[in-house]
């Protein structure tokens, strides 16, 4: 079941519903059936430079080094 954004077209209210395909979604604040979908922004990937920098370090402990560019991998003998 998908998350939607809707508006009440009775009240303004806007809400977020998991809504059943043939399910018809009502307002939570009045019972109104007379709804807007709204569009929705996907949340973007969380890659900040700390969660870069521990999976790296973590990379490391563990002795593969695959996420690195090659300028940046340990030079061995």
């Amino acid at each position: 079941m998908p998350i939607f954004d809707f508006r009440c077209n009775d009240c303004n209210k806007t809400f977020e519903l998991l809504v059943r395909t043939s399910a018809i979604p009502v307002c939570p604040g009045c019972g109104s059936t007379h709804l807007e979908k709204q569009l929705s922004c996907p949340a973007p990937q969380g890659q900040t430079a700390g969660i870069v920098a521990k999976a790296r370090s973590q990379a490391a402990r563990e002795g593969h080094f695959s996420n690195y560019k090659a300028s940046e991998r340990p030079r061995t003998k």
